[in-house]
């Protein structure tokens, strides 16, 4: 039972209408406007959902992944190599931890600011997650 909804103002609906979120009982739901009917969809299922498909696009690139981390902190040295792999190794902790500490209102906005959206139906089916600069499909 997720208490914070991970991409809150980030999901939208196939009409391409913004998705709210509601805390009901201590749990979030993203809520659905289904022609008048508020449809309230888990969290943690959608949530879920698109930590798995950035799984699969992250699997199998962690070199490259950690090489451009380091550039971009400016830290290139074995150690923080280590400490950033070790962190691509570990991708199911880091998504626990981050489904329960939740993702920072910053973290949402620079993620909105680079056009970053979770578009689902009215089930809470992933139908896709639009992220510029990505491929188009997860990989093989």
């Amino acid at each position: 039972m997720a208490q914070r909804a991970l991409f809150g103002g980030l999901v939208i609906d196939e009409a391409g209408r913004p998705v709210g979120v509601a805390v009901v009982g201590g749990e979030a739901f993203y809520v659905i406007d289904d022609d008048g009917f508020r449809r309230h969809i888990e969290s943690e299922k959608v949530d879920r959902q698109v930590l798995g498909q950035m799984r699969e696009l992250i699997q199998g690139h962690e070199d490259m992944i950690s090489e451009g981390t380091m550039r971009m902190i400016g830290q290139e040295d074995i150690f923080t190599k280590a400490m950033i792999e070790s962190s691509l190794r570990d991708l199911d902790d880091q998504f626990e931890r981050l489904i329960a500490l939740g993702l920072p209102e910053e973290g949402r906005a620079w993620l909105g600011m680079l056009g970053f959206q979770v578009v689902i139906n009215e089930h809470g089916e992933v139908v896709r997650v639009e992220q510029p600069g990505s491929p188009e499909e997860p990989p093989e």
